[in-house]
């Protein structure tokens, strides 16, 4: 003990105050280090197995959309599948026989894109973003990614569409 003030002479080598000794220490740090590692390993275990399961969407849905007499050729029209009402896409009548699908939010920001039959293109209006009708790929603008296309498919005259594979 120091003469001085009545301590142990240890404590005044490693001087520890009661409040901090509550602290979590190197060694419990580094297990909840290995701890949390570990389960973001196995998190990310289980993701990359399931993405290479098979989809349980097995059977491929068609979604009627009109009469082929409905959209005159150089025409397009807006509908949205039931299931997924806030999607909205176009249906395009590009020629005799020659049909396209498009989600019709533009991939810049999600303004609604419009076919215009004069210049051949699918075009946003909010920053002169063009796609080509036939793809659905960037032509001019800011858009960094092609519109999402859907497979159109015509039975007895009625349109059809369904995602492509």
């Amino acid at each position: 003990m120091s003469k001085d003030n009545k301590e142990p002479i240890w404590k005044s080598d490693f001087p520890v105050r009661q409040e901090e000794s509550t602290h979590v220490s190197r060694r419990e740090f580094a297990k909840f280090l290995c701890l949390l590692s570990g389960g973001l390993a196995l998190g990310n275990g289980f993701i990359a197995a399931k993405s290479l399961l098979p989809s349980k969407k097995e059977v491929e849905e068609e979604f009627y959309v009109c009469e082929t007499s409905e959209v005159p050729i150089g025409q397009m029209k807006s509908f949205t599948i039931k299931e997924n009402h806030k999607v909205p896409y176009i249906l395009i009548h590009l020629g005799e026989d020659k049909w396209r699908c498009f989600e019709q939010k533009c991939t810049h920001l999600s303004c609604a894109v419009l076919y215009n039959h004069e210049i051949n293109k699918i075009v946003c209006p909010c920053h002169q973003g063009f796609f080509n009708p036939e793809t659905g790929d960037v032509l001019q603008g800011p858009p960094p990614r092609p519109l999402p296309q859907l497979s159109v498919i015509i039975k007895d005259g009625k349109i059809y569409v369904k995602e492509k594979v």
